[in-house]
């Protein structure tokens, strides 16, 4: 696993790959939390860093399945798939190489904006008036909301060989398990019955429970168990071959 995992850090920060998703990111967030007006951080009359967790869901959503659609897609399309399975490496252990090493993209990516947090400090009146727990409630609910898109990601990747279709493939995958079941919950056969219960099936619910600042175990469980069965799913996906 560990041969996989550096194999693709190096492929990302040998290339443009790391530094371009990096730096994408960080223009978007800066624009959005910094320049333009309806998002603004300086807009609130209490510091807070509420629009950046706000954001950063949306923009995981376009720019994660950028960073995985590659990942299994185009080994598949110029054949080196093929010596890659054959190496002394087991199926999963292929999968958790890629998964840590897009999943540490990521981290790398929002290490960063911690400078927002120190910004949002010394302007606060008083000085440090920030809700400290709910904000690295909010760092833990985004890494592992960056984790679970990783590996819708991955699965999306491994069932084509068309780096396109990979794509969006996880962009609707994604933004149905991010947003598409608090929809649901709104339809009238769900609504006042079973709503709740549809909403908690959703990344939305869960990541918004952890926003508060409280670790709920269930929140952490619910994170864990779909990021594995998602890698599951691309375990599977690459085991195929076989069949």
């Amino acid at each position: 696993m560990l041969s996989i995992f550096y194999k693709e850090i190096n492929t990302f920060f040998s290339s443009l790959i790391g530094y371009i998703v990096i730096g994408v990111f960080l223009i978007f967030m800066g624009l959005m939390l910094w320049v333009f007006p309806d998002y603004s951080l300086l807009k609130y009359e209490v510091a807070s860093l509420d629009a950046l967790f706000e954001i950063a869901p949306l923009i995981f959503l376009f720019l994660i399945p950028a960073i995985t659609m590659r990942s299994f897609a185009e080994e598949k399309q110029t054949g080196t798939i093929e010596l890659l399975v054959t190496r002394p490496l087991r199926d999963w252990e292929i999968v958790l190489g890629k998964f840590f090493a897009c999943w540490l993209l990521l981290i790398f990516a929002l290490l960063p904006t911690l400078l927002y947090y120190y910004t949002m400090h010394e302007l606060g009146s008083p000085k440090g008036n920030l809700d400290a727990g709910a904000i690295a409630g909010s760092y833990i609910g985004l890494v592992l909301l960056g984790g679970t898109f990783v590996a819708i990601g991955l699965l999306a990747s491994s069932i084509t060989d068309n780096q396109i279709i990979a794509f969006i493939l996880a962009l609707f995958f994604c933004f149905l398990f991010y947003w598409g079941f608090d929809y649901l919950s709104r339809l009238p056969i769900f609504l006042g019955k079973t709503d709740d219960i549809v909403q908690m099936i959703g990344i939305d619910y869960h990541y918004i429970s952890i926003s508060r600042g409280v670790l709920d175990s269930r929140d952490l469980i619910y994170f864990i168990s779909v990021i594995g069965v998602f890698l599951m799913g691309s375990q599977v996906a690459l085991e195929s071959r076989k069949w």
